[in-house]
């Protein structure tokens, strides 16, 4: 699908409609495709510098620049390599995990490898520097609130973004727009650009959390260890986290929409639980989120793909999200620089959905397993106390250490497997969960 822009952009009828954000150009040429990406998040910002480095005219909209997203910030170690972070940007290596039932039961998780760790971040400083980063590799950088999406007619007519320019410092904004080619939502959980394609409606959970500032000695404890709480009292479908940061603790739960109105007595639930860590502790910041369980039904509309919580790319039982969140939106902005080849052509709805297909088909199976995890072991505190007590299982740990930290399947074999199987079905016998 070809077209000589050059021509459209005499036209004064065409140029006199186009919006104040300034066009790149090439000598004087102008580029052949033109992509926002809405939200600079993780999803966000990879896809932009993912566009950018291929020469693709890009645009990446952020309503906050200072946002400081609700998260637990954990991340895996093959992030750090795979998305180049730099050392200064992980606040803690925790080394160390702590699963504790709802009896407070204790199981200690510790990793071996001494290069091993998993990273905790704080939101704003991963944010900012991933999207600074892809705006210093050419994504142009709009400080500005997309309210509505203008959906083109043709496969060939530009979609037009509205949008509030906050660029002057106002809370309300200058009223611009902007025409696209493509349009990569990456605007979280409650995406307007989802709400524009139509592309469904979601299961999702509610996180509630608090950062704690610890005095000295008590935040000694939390220097490379995390702690994770399960129960009805913490969390109902979920799990509760005591999360080390930089100078502070993140103390936090989450459930699921219909348990919303309980979601303060379960922070109650999980400072009580944690109580006597907390000691002298102060609280400087309280933040709640939406967190999607499921994928939309529609994910890539017409021209307009979702990636990350717009998509719904939160795994279930480990609640992660941040890195399938930058996968997937450097995986879609791959497949556009691929099938635009180079950004000589506009894409079709079909070839964005190659996208989805290679997504599914790398991770469809990790969501199906932590699923029926999360269906098994969280629906009772007797399935709880069996979990934790599965988890005691060093084979266990190190199958699911390695699952989690460089995100491959690693096959057990067949009698490490064998014997994972035994311990799973005996911790959940013992644990009553099969009783009627």
């Amino acid at each position: 699908m070809s077209r000589d822009r050059t021509l459209r952009m005499k036209s004064p009828k065409v140029r006199d409609t186009m919006q104040s954000v300034p066009r790149k150009r090439l000598g004087e040429k102008m580029p052949a495709l033109r992509v926002a990406v809405v939200g600079s998040g993780p999803a966000g910002s990879s896809a932009a510098e993912t566009l950018a480095k291929a020469g693709i005219e890009t645009y990446l909209f952020e309503r906050k620049l200072d946002n400081a997203k609700p998260c637990g910030g954990a991340i895996p170690l093959c992030m750090v390599s795979e998305f180049d972070l730099p050392p200064e940007i992980i606040d803690r290596r925790v080394r160390k995990m702590k699963m504790i039932s709802p009896s407070n039961i204790e199981v200690d998780i510790n990793l071996v490898k001494e290069d091993e760790y998993i990273g905790m971040c704080r939101r704003e400083i991963l944010d900012g520097f991933m999207r600074n980063r892809a705006a210093k590799l050419g994504a142009t950088l709009i400080n500005g609130t997309v309210h509505k999406l203008d959906i083109p007619t043709s496969n060939t007519e530009p979609y037009t973004l509205h949008y509030a320019d906050h660029s002057d410092g106002s809370l309300s904004g200058v009223q611009k727009t902007l025409k696209v080619d493509l349009v990569i939502g990456a605007d979280g959980a409650n995406s307007r650009v989802a709400k524009a394609i139509d592309a469904g409606n979601y299961n999702y959970a509610i996180a509630f959390q608090e950062r704690i500032r610890l005095p000295g000695d008590m935040m000694n404890y939390y220097e490379d260890l995390a702690e994770m709480y399960v129960g009805n009292d913490v969390s109902p479908d979920f799990y509760a986290w005591v999360f080390p940061k930089y100078d502070h603790v993140a103390v936090g739960t989450g459930t699921m929409k219909v348990n919303q109105a309980k979601i303060k007595k379960l922070q109650a639930g999980i400072r009580a639980r944690a109580a006597k860590k907390l000691v002298g502790g102060e609280i400087i910041k309280v933040e709640a989120h939406p967190i999607p369980e499921h994928p939309r039904p529609r994910r890539v509309v017409g021209r307009v793909a979702l990636v990350g919580d717009a998509a719904g790319t939160v795994t279930k039982s480990s609640g992660e999200g941040i890195y399938f969140a930058a996968k997937s939106a450097r995986m879609c902005a791959e497949t556009i620089v691929e099938t635009s080849n180079g950004g000589t052509r506009i894409p079709t709805e079909a070839d964005l959905k190659l996208y989805l297909k290679r997504w599914d088909k790398k991770y469809g199976i990790t969501y199906k397993v932590l699923d029926i995890l999360q269906t098994v072991f969280y629906r009772s505190d007797a399935t709880r106390e069996a979990f934790v007590e599965m988890c005691s299982d060093l084979d266990v740990q190190r199958l699911t250490f390695d699952s989690y930290l460089y995100k491959t399947v690693v096959p057990a074999n067949p009698l490490v497997q064998l014997k994972i199987t035994a311990k799973t079905i005996g911790s959940l016998l013992r644990g009553n969960a099969l009783a009627p």
